[in-house]
């Protein structure tokens, strides 16, 4: 019986290994598998991310792309999860502010000497600045957006506001007063005027949003020394974007505070009902605008408020492309990163995603230099994208879930003041930084 027992075991132990090197290298044919997880969501996104996928399987039968689905909601701790394991796949769809952990812990390769010198030339080096981390390359910046405010076009024209453009935007004051004096033009016409708002601002997830328009004014509360060690301090750059939200919301009547809770998705309703005349969004939710807007809605695309000394500039978190440094076929699967990301492939996965294409060729194509659904206004709003203040920062997932995401919700409902909301982000924060910061680079 014993005999039995252990023939069992080993016949089991051996098809474990028959099938764990068929997964690792490649089919018995001796065709080489890279398993590509893709967060592609958008059904013209997912399309293009499998035709492309297609494409290169078709003209490369050696080395097979299998496209695996993934979800923006679990990405982080799914990756997490497949990284212990033992698991993870070899390309990895992402966005550059969740890579800096997961550089530093030795889990993605560094690509340095594995891109083609066509796609290092076709990325700007403020594109490259958000994946790169301490002397390496770890993921491909390709698809990125600005935030812009989706508007009510028939609303903003009957007010008589003016209309801001890119080359001469509202600055924040000027925000904040045009946002009071258009709600009380909206409360003055109809019966239901009380429920107006000209400004809805979803924050959910209030941290990236914050932060990245704080570039405008000169906000980038994460500070680097001498020694590479990153701390927080607030200054009155930091303060100027929340402080505006905070008091549009609680002083100003001017923006709803039931939205705060709300996802981006949630303020379309009341937007295409009037019940908002502005709405602060990703560029990518055009398409969602487009599809779900009732007939005869006119919108259009304005620049977010520039600020007195980053004009119109942004904090960019782009989607990236990284590889595993787990994976046994790295130099194949850059090859695959330099097909899908060619310029006229870029483009595919940028119009697909309603985006912008970080390649500077791609990015020269008319049809995102077009008026229509906005395309130009975010095509201009481009050069002004920065890496975003948290790019590179060890320990910021842990900082933005548990610090600063309840801190800034708190202050934005008016439960906490300005201090409160600087002891938390300050205090707290550092103590988090702290503790990933004295963690050897491999830990």
């Amino acid at each position: 019986m014993r005999r039995i027992v252990a023939l069992a075991a080993v016949t089991a132990a051996l098809a474990a290994l028959l099938g764990g090197c068929s997964d690792g290298d490649g089919s018995r044919d001796g065709r080489i598998t890279l398993r590509f997880q893709s967060l592609a969501w958008q059904d013209e996104s997912v399309r293009a991310n499998k035709e492309l996928v297609r494409e290169w399987n078709a003209a490369h039968p050696e080395i097979r792309v299998e496209y695996v689905q993934g979800s923006w909601d679990s990405v982080h701790d799914q990756l997490l999860t497949s990284f212990e394991g033992g698991e993870a796949p070899d390309i990895i769809h992402d966005a550059s502010d969740d890579l800096a952990d997961f550089a530093y812990g030795g889990e993605l390769a560094d690509l340095t000497p594995l891109l083609t010198g066509r796609l290092k030339r076709d990325i700007p080096e403020s594109g490259w600045g958000t994946t790169t981390f301490g002397d390496g390359v770890y993921g491909v910046p390709f698809l990125q957006e600005p935030r812009v405010l989706i508007a009510n076009k028939k609303i903003l024209d009957a007010s008589g506001v003016r209309i801001p453009t890119v080359e001469k935007p509202w600055s924040w004051p000027e925000f904040r007063r045009t946002a009071k004096e258009l709600t009380a033009w909206m409360r003055t016409e109809g019966s239901d005027g009380a429920g107006k708002y000209a400004v809805a601002w979803p924050l959910k997830d209030p941290v990236s949003a914050t932060l990245n328009l704080g570039l405008s004014t000169g906000g980038r509360l994460f500070h680097r020394g001498a020694d590479g060690k990153v701390t927080i301090r607030f200054t009155e750059g930091d303060a100027v974007v929340p402080g505006t939200i905070h008091d549009q919301v609680n002083t100003d009547g001017s923006a709803s505070g039931t939205t705060l809770g709300m996802g981006g998705s949630d303020t379309l309703p009341g937007l295409f009902g009037g019940k908002y005349a502005m709405v602060p969004l990703g560029f990518s939710y055009r398409q969602q605008i487009i599809q779900q807007a009732p007939e005869g809605f006119a919108w259009t695309v304005l620049p977010a408020p520039a600020g007195a000394v980053g004009g119109l500039a942004q904090g960019a978190g782009p989607q990236t492309l990284s590889i595993a440094e787990a994976s046994s076929h790295k130099r194949e699967a850059a090859r695959f990163l330099d097909f899908f990301l060619r310029p006229d492939n870029m483009l595919r996965l940028a119009r697909g995603d309603w985006m912008l294409p970080t390649g500077t060729r791609a990015l020269t194509d008319p049809s995102l230099r077009t008026a229509e659904h906005g395309w130009a206004t975010g095509t201009a709003l481009a050069r002004e994208l920065r890496p975003a203040p948290a790019q590179s920062v060890r320990g910021y997932p842990e900082w933005k879930d548990k610090v600063a995401t309840p801190a800034f919700q708190e202050y934005y409902s008016g439960a906490i003041g300005r201090t409160e909301l600087e002891k938390r982000l300050v205090k707290d924060g550092n103590r988090v930084l702290a503790r990933y910061q004295r963690r050897p680079a491999g830990g």
